[in-house]
Formats: C-alpha cells, sequence, structure tokens
C-alpha cells in the first residue's frame, strides 16, 4: 500500500480531515514563513548533517526578527526584565536605581507582586496609563483617555482584535477591508480566516510607495459593487516597502476616511524607524486632531504600536498596544469582554512595553547608556538601509526604492520571458522560482514579492536591512551574484 493511500485510509476514521476543517484556514498563507522558509530549515538540517552545498549556511533575511539578526538589546530593558522575573536581584548593587524603581512600580501593579500572574484583560493598569502619556508627548499634548488604550500580544493581536469586530454579513453585505498592496501577510491572512473580503488598492511604486488617492476611490467604488467596505488600514512606515508617508498623504486619507464614513486602522509599528533625509513620522491620531473638531469627533481610528520593531526589536516578549479613538461605547463593551475571553496579554510584554513608553529620562542613572545605544541601534539601521538601497540600483534588472524607513527592501526585479514561461510550466509564481532558486545556490533566504501582493507583471522580493554590516554587504554581493548569473542563463 503506498503512502498516500495509507494516509487517505487513515484519515477516513477521523473527526477533524482537511475535507472537514475550517475552510477559511485553508485560504490563509503567511509568506514570511511560508514554502521558501521551510525549505530553508530543511537545508540548515541538511547542512547539519553534512551534506554538501555551494554554501555552508543559510542567511535568514526573510523576516524582520531583529535579536536573531544579532541587534543588541536595550540595557536598560533587559535590567527591570531580570529585576521583574527575580525579584531578588532588588538587594543587589550592580543595577541602577532608576532600573530598580521601574521594577518595584510594575511589580506593585501586579497581582501577588508576581510578574507570573494574570493582569486585568485591558492591561496592567499603570502600564497603560504610561502607555496613554507616551501618546500625549509624541503627539504634542493631543489628548490620550488611558481608558482607550489596549495592551496587545504584539501589535499583531490588537489588528486580528480589530478586524474581528469589523467583520460580518453575507454575499454583497458581507464586510470589505482595505489593504494596500503590497502589503504585510497577517492582514490577508486574518480577513481570509475571517471571511472578509480583502479590498486591494495600489501603492505608487514610481512615487516611492507613496498613497494616492485617485487609487484609493477607484479600490472603494469597485469593491461597493459586492462588497459593503467598512475599513481602511495603512501601514507607515510601510512594511514591506519602507516608505514614510506624508503628512498631507496622511491628510488626505483621513478626508478620504471621514468622506466615505470608513473605520481607519493605522499600523504604526515602526514610528522610530525613519531614516530618509525630509521624512518624518506624522501619528494618525496627531493628524487627526489637529485637522480639527469636524474630524476629531467623528473619525474612527484604531492605532498599534508594539515592542518588537524600532529600537527594540523585542519580538519574542509579544509586547504591544492599541489606542481606539471615537468607538461606539456599546461596541467598546464587547471590544473589551472579547480581550477578556483572552484573559490578558503576557505580562512580561506588558511590563516591556512599560519600559518603552517610560524610558530613562534626563538626570536618571541609566539615561546616557540607554540613549546611546538607541542612537547607536538606529543610525546602524539607517546606515543599512542606505547601503542595501545602493547596492542594488548597481544591479542591472534590479530597482530599488529608497529605504525611507521600518526594516526592510522591496526591490523590483526583471525576469527574462524564458525563467518566467519556465516558472508558470512549473506552476509556480515567476518570483517564488527565482526567491527558490536563489535558496537553493547561495543559501539567502528572501520573500517573494507575490507572497505581499504586486501589480501584475512586476516581480519583486523582501529583504530585511537587519543583518550585521560585514554580513549584509555579503549578502547583497550574493544577490548581485545570482541575478547576474539567473539573467544570463534564461537570456
Amino acid at each position: 500500500m503506498s503512502k498516500m493511500t495509507e494516509n487517505a485510509a487513515f484519515s477516513q476514521n477521523k473527526v477533524l480531515t482537511i475535507d472537514t476543517m475550517n475552510p477559511n484556514v485553508k485560504k490563509m498563507e503567511y509568506a514570511v514563513r511560508g514554502p521558501i522558509v521551510q525549505r530553508a530549515m530543511q537545508i540548515e538540517k541538511e547542512l547539519r548533517e553534512g551534506v554538501k552545498k555551494p554554501f555552508t549556511e543559510v542567511i535568514k533575511a526573510n523576516i524582520g526578527d531583529a535579536h536573531a539578526m544579532g541587534q543588541q538589546p536595550i540595557t536598560f530593558f533587559r535590567q527591570v526584565l531580570a529585576l521583574c522575573s527575580y525579584p531578588e536581584l532588588l538587594n543587589d548593587n550592580m543595577f541602577p536605581e532608576d532600573a530598580k524603581s521601574r521594577a518595584r512600580r510594575i511589580l506593585q501593579a501586579c497581582g501577588g507582586n508576581s510578574l507570573g500572574a494574570y493582569s486585568a484583560s485591558q492591561g496592567i493598569d499603570c502600564v497603560r496609563q504610561d502607555v496613554a502619556r507616551y501618546i500625549e508627548r509624541r503627539d504634542g499634548g493631543v489628548p490620550c483617555d488611558p481608558d482607550n488604550v489596549y495592551l496587545t500580544t504584539g501589535a499583531s493581536n490588537g489588528i486580528v482584535t480589530m478586524l474581528q469586530l469589523l467583520v460580518c454579513g453575507e454575499g454583497a453585505s458581507k464586510t470589505g477591508v482595505m489593504i494596500s498592496i503590497p502589503q504585510y501577510p497577517l492582514y490577508s491572512a486574518a480577513l481570509a480566516e475571517l471571511g472578509a473580503v480583502q479590498v486591494n488598492y495600489y501603492l505608487n511604486e514610481d512615487k516611492c510607495w507613496s498613497m494616492d488617492l485617485s487609487e484609493l476611490e477607484r479600490s472603494l467604488a469597485e469593491a461597493r459593487k459586492h462588497c459593503n467596505p467598512k475599513a481602511l488600514c495603512v501601514i507607515n512606515p510601510g512594511n514591506p516597502t519602507g516608505q514614510v508617508q506624508s503628512r498631507q498623504c496622511i491628510e488626505d486619507v483621513i478626508r478620504f476616511a471621514a468622506k466615505e464614513h470608513l473605520f481607519l486602522m493605522a499600523d504604526e509599528v515602526y514610528q522610530d524607524n525613519v531614516y530618509a533625509e525630509g521624512c518624518q513620522f506624522h501619528s494618525f491620531k496627531k493628524v487627526l486632531f489637529e485637522l480639527g473638531p469636524q474630524y476629531s469627533n467623528t473619525v474612527e481610528l484604531a492605532s498599534f504600536h508594539s515592542t518588537s520593531k524600532c529600537y527594540m526589536g523585542e519580538c519574542g516578549f509579544r509586547g504591544g498596544y492599541m489606542e481606539v479613538i471615537n468607538m461606539d461605547p456599546e461596541v467598546k463593551a464587547q471590544l473589551t469582554k472579547l480581550v477578556s475571553i483572552r484573559l490578558c496579554a503576557p505580562v512580561p510584554g506588558q511590563a516591556l512595553m512599560d519600559l518603552v513608553v517610560n524610558s530613562p529620562q534626563p538626570g536618571e542613572p541609566s539615561y546616557t547608556t540607554f540613549m546611546k545605544e538607541r542612537t547607536a541601534t538606529l543610525s546602524l539601521l539607517a546606515e543599512k538601509a542606505k547601503l542595501t538601497e545602493e547596492i542594488l540600483n548597481t544591479v542591472p534588472g534590479i530597482t530599488c526604492n529608497p529605504v525611507q524607513g521600518a526594516m526592510y527592501s522591496f526591490p523590483n526585479i526583471s525576469l527574462p520571458q524564458k525563467a518566467i514561461k519556465e516558472a508558470k510550466a512549473l506552476g509556480q509564481v515567476p518570483d517564488m522560482f527565482y526567491c527558490m532558486k536563489m535558496l537553493e545556490e547561495t543559501g539567502i533566504c528572501l520573500v517573494p514579492g507575490s507572497g505581499f501582493g504586486q501589480k501584475d507583471g512586476t516581480y519583486h522580493f523582501r529583504m530585511t536591512i537587519l543583518p550585521p554590516t560585514d554580513k549584509l554587504k555579503i549578502l547583497l554581493a550574493k544577490v548581485k551574484e545570482f541575478h547576474l548569473r539567473f539573467t544570463q542563463q534564461y537570456s
């Protein structure tokens, strides 16, 4: 009996099979950890077992996992988390007093003075207060009510929670959600799981991946023919495209949302990652309030932040928050109920979020070291963003927009027709074919642009700028060498 027949016979006795499982889960795709990454892990295993390859290691440039790529954690954050995890250390003189005072405050807010206790479902009260004060400072005094702040398991959890609230209806009344293309695959995966309609609007690659009002209007008008678009999602700074939207653009988007009666979702997890000269991060909330009561009293907005990106890079702690503005009180009660079903976000992640929004201040013992580490991390990322753009643009057939912010480049790659034809004959998307070949020949793991969405007939890949500079230079040199060889092979 063949293995396939055995599996089929085995499945017949199962309640849960591939045919009886939730069909929406089968529709979900997450390219950042998709087939190429799975193959990369297999290759790593083969290398450990002594299988000969034309390379000695796999370089994973597929994901924005800063510490895995060698970025060092911020000393102050780890000191406070150590004190919170093992309070006996509060008696140790090796820790600075500001770290101890932060730790004591956090522990006093925890049940039983322990990081291991559940917190309130919306998050630890003093942390939400600190988040609110941070938002007020960031936005030049625009008020923030801690009761509008929810601590989340990374930003992703907050985004999915809001989508759960938004999605309803069937047929022509089914909820549509407008997302940028290219997009971070969390959005398309969550919409597939929830059975919502994904409404694509395309960023303008020729204008450094900017948002275009006429494209938003086109997308919305088209969507209204077959669904009920209720929300507009914006990622700023952009993932995977690395752009930083201008203030004028954000004003236009807010006015558009108000006019078309759309709920705004602002994914702002890269808000400290702005590198390009002349670019500046503008929060949607700040711009909303500066537009006046006509907008600030009416436009519904949820904005998201995380401990995983920026200079922190603390992905594994899964810390984050969302702030909701102008939410219907009855819906807000339902939101609180929804988050309570999950008990609470990880308390160590909440503690870390507190340190991000309540970092060392001038005059405190840790301030100088904290600022030195923060500045060094962001400066190095800015250098690597420029380096990546410059080197990729020396390769014939690759065009890379300036990496204005975030942690990725998303270059356009020109593929020979012969390669496109061979990929399609194999049932593969051409840039998946390209990236898989690069992995097999060089050990470099990138994500094909098709995993994020792109205009028909264009091809891209996403590459993180996080590797150490020396490794990044090697990686870029290998990409250049591979692209030239690939182009020649299929000419």
